[in-house]
């Protein structure tokens, strides 16, 4: 049996699909809800699986990258436009793959893999610091995008 915690977020984010064939591939937005689940087969010395602060200070800058952002493919033809337009600070750029539900979950995914595998030192706004304990899991990172609709990836 293993223990599992789930820290949930919440941004505002718009994206730009420029392969899909419907309205998708005009700019438009969601309210999208973040999971990220984190299991172990015991607990550490606070009897946690994990401190929920680091979860949130593992994908913290991420996050607030994507928050009222408008995401696109680098090869979207407006990707130059809105960058070069004065809205460089909001728009996060993928390269080669659009900005789907499903390569966002992804590279949240990713972030907080590397945090995990590094040992990284998470540090809050009071020079707290955190780290995730050893034998931690990270299982899936779900990201909703509408009240029906969301993807995950995860082991």
């Amino acid at each position: 049996m293993r223990y599992r915690v789930c820290k949930s977020f919440e941004v505002e984010s718009g994206h730009m699909l420029s392969k899909h064939p419907g309205r998708c591939r005009y700019p438009h937005g969601h309210s999208r809800r973040v999971d990220v689940v984190v299991s172990s087969d015991h607990l550490d010395d606070n009897d946690m699986v994990c401190d929920f602060k680091a979860i949130k200070l593992a994908v913290g800058d991420l996050l607030d990258r994507f928050d009222h952002s408008m995401a696109l493919n680098a090869g979207d033809p407006f990707a130059k436009e809105l960058i070069e337009g004065g809205m460089a600070s909001r728009v996060v750029v993928f390269d080669g793959e659009d900005p789907t539900t499903e390569v966002m979950a992804r590279r949240i995914f990713e972030e907080v893999t590397a945090a995990i595998a590094d040992g990284r030192v998470l540090k809050d706004p009071q020079g707290h610091e955190y780290r995730f304990p050893e034998g931690l899991t990270l299982e899936r990172v779900r990201l909703t995008e509408t009240s029906s609709s969301w993807a995950e990836f995860g082991v």
